[in-house]
């Protein structure tokens, strides 16, 4: 007796689909994906695997340089990261779990962020650093993917336009950011678990598995980027302090509203003094760090004025680039019809998480990221979540 295929297992079968497709293309290149920011985490990540800090930094090299193509380059990158590296060690930077890439307390960032060099512990024990790395970062890429899918069903989307969700997620700048080897793909993944959880709690149904997923959703994002962590906290809270109070005004239960507010809240505000106890560096760090090339120069005894004139200055650019290239433009427009054809709780969400993507990048200004979407990754969102309502039936009245 041949078995019926059910809606929902037919939609299960799509998302394995749809995920073994993203994993096959990914397969085209195991390593090439790095920035000069990933020796940093790599080193890491090696550290806490048990290795001296001379093996890690040495391995870090190794893998930034693999890729370099031709024998003569791969040792003319080892040489020059080799010697910067020697640089910095006697220049001060003689101790910590990164390597002596730049200055101490440029170095200082990514020492706080011990998150992301956790999750690749067990990867690079079983698999080593370049099978590892590889396999962290679509570990974390299809976690995201399926935490949007679910977060669409659990909002009452039908499966067409929850897939449709999680491949938007693979084949944006979301899938690509997400199989970078750094913080970043961790904290997608962690996004999005609390997409899930805000979504689980506003709609009334398993409130306590939506605040754990909330909670746990952003102090793992603490740990693998706080300051991500922190805007998107607050964002989120200033979100559904509106909508608790909307919908008191308009006689409507504040509850499930009120207590993401206190909870998001709550957790922003113990993220901040987290920091500041930790000494970890701040925003006053970040605009110093901008404006004094990594701290190799001096510090600009009053950086706030220098730091905005550097922001209206790169959101001018910014606003350029996308004209030219206008595929986040596009989206956020489809994003737009979808919000306004079906207002629901989800584009309120999806706007927040997209609010703490346009804050992360507006502590950034620099100019060298333009043409980057890792730091504001967080916008993509935005059509994510609320694209794939298109595919839904138009609501009623009511």
């Amino acid at each position: 007796m041949r078995r019926r295929i059910t809606r929902s297992r037919a939609g299960i079968l799509c998302a394995v689909l749809v995920m073994a497709t993203f994993v096959g293309f990914q397969l085209t290149s195991l390593t090439g994906r790095d920035s000069p920011d990933s020796k940093n985490y790599l080193s890491y990540a090696l550290r806490l695997s048990g290795e001296s800090r001379a093996s890690a930094t040495a391995q870090a090299i190794d893998y930034t340089c693999i890729d370099e193509g031709d024998r003569p380059l791969v040792r003319e990158c080892v040489r020059k990261l080799t010697a910067s590296t020697a640089y910095w060690t006697r220049h001060g930077n003689t101790s910590g779990m990164t390597g002596p890439f730049l200055n101490s307390r440029f170095m200082a960032i990514y020492e706080a962020r011990p998150g992301y060099p956790l999750l690749l512990v067990p990867f690079i024990a079983v698999f080593g650093l370049v099978l590892g790395v590889w396999l962290a970062g679509v570990t974390v890429a299809l976690a995201g993917s399926l935490f949007v899918l679910a977060t669409l069903r659990a909002a009452g989307a039908n499966w067409a336009a929850a897939l449709c969700g999680q491949i938007l997620y693979l084949t944006l700048p979301t899938g690509a950011i997400a199989m970078l080897p750094m913080a970043d793909g961790l904290t997608l993944a962690c996004t999005a678990a609390v997409a899930l959880g805000c979504t689980l709690t506003l709609n009334g149904e398993r409130r306590t598995a939506g605040t754990a997923l909330v909670t746990g959703g952003l102090l793992v994002a603490f740990l693998a980027r706080y300051s991500q962590a922190l805007l998107l906290a607050g964002a989120l809270a200033a979100a559904f302090a509106g909508l608790a109070r909307y919908r008191k005004r308009r006689n409507r239960p504040p509850r499930p509203a009120l207590d993401l507010f206190v909870l998001c809240g709550g957790l922003a505000v113990a993220m901040q003094l987290t920091t500041y106890v930790l000494g970890w560096p701040s925003g006053y760090d970040s605009a110093q760090d901008l404006l004094t090339h990594h701290y190799q120069r001096p510090d600009v005894p009053d950086p706030w004025p220098r730091f905005l004139t550097a922001e209206g200055t790169f959101w001018s650019a910014w606003t350029d680039h996308q004209l030219k290239e206008p595929l986040l433009l596009i989206t956020l427009a489809l994003a737009a019809c979808s919000t306004l054809r079906r207002p629901t709780y989800l584009g309120l969400l999806a706007a927040a998480t997209a609010a703490g993507g346009v804050l992360n990048q507006a502590g950034h200004p620099n100019l060298d990221m333009l043409a980057g979407q890792r730091l504001i990754v967080l916008v993509w969102f935005l059509p994510v979540l609320t694209i794939p309502l298109l595919l839904t039936a138009r609501p009623g009245r009511n």
